[in-house]
């Protein structure tokens, strides 16, 4: 392999999750050679996603609207607020198909040693969302790591003088797993076995 450029374009392929040298080697290969059908067409996505997709002001989702398609969705249950540590979760959620309320997207979980506290996160705004009229139940869907739990907890004294009913997902999550990680058949049966928390 030859050429700076294509060492850089391996490198920047070799960070993106799920792939290394070898994948990112096979990725560049694979767009260099199909110019026309691949790379061209990637690089007009790319360039266009930078430039439209932004963050929801509501629930944190990533859309090319602020508020989200999923936050101006009339058909979704506004009593039923899901709260996740990330986008991904969010998309682990939607992909299964097994819930159809709104989300919250917290940016991460607590974490004293990784420097992340209470108000790195968008715990505010979730206390504000649960005081809303409409929302009726806070679902606390969070990944079953001792930090998603830590977090689980310090959601459920923040919202405790909310008047909602808090749950959190039970049964087929788990320990240690992941919520983006999950099959859909495991994320819904954790959904519907949701259990006060």
């Amino acid at each position: 392999m030859t050429g700076s450029e294509i060492e850089r374009l391996v490198q920047m392929l070799a960070r993106l999750p799920g792939l290394g040298p070898r994948s990112g080697r096979r990725a560049a290969l694979a767009l260099l050679e199909k110019r026309e059908t691949l790379l061209k067409p990637l690089i007009a996505v790319l360039e266009n996603v930078e430039s439209a997709v932004i963050a929801c002001g509501r629930c944190g989702n990533l859309d090319a609207t602020d508020p989200c398609a999923l936050c101006v969705n009339t058909k979704r249950d506004g009593s039923k607020l899901c709260v996740v540590e990330n986008i991904a979760s969010l998309w682990a959620l939607e992909g299964a198909g097994v819930f159809s309320g709104r989300y919250h997207v917290l940016g991460g979980v607590l974490s004293p040693l990784d420097g992340v506290a209470p108000d790195d996160l968008s715990i505010s705004s979730l206390v504000s969302r649960a005081a809303e009229s409409d929302v009726r139940e806070v679902i606390l869907a969070l990944s079953a790591t001792v930090e998603g739990q830590t977090t689980a907890h310090y959601l459920v004294d923040r919202l405790a003088s909310s008047d909602v009913v808090i749950t959190k997902l039970a049964h087929g999550v788990p320990i240690g797993g992941e919520l983006d990680y999950l099959d859909d058949g495991t994320l819904g049966a954790a959904l519907q076995a949701r259990r006060p928390a």
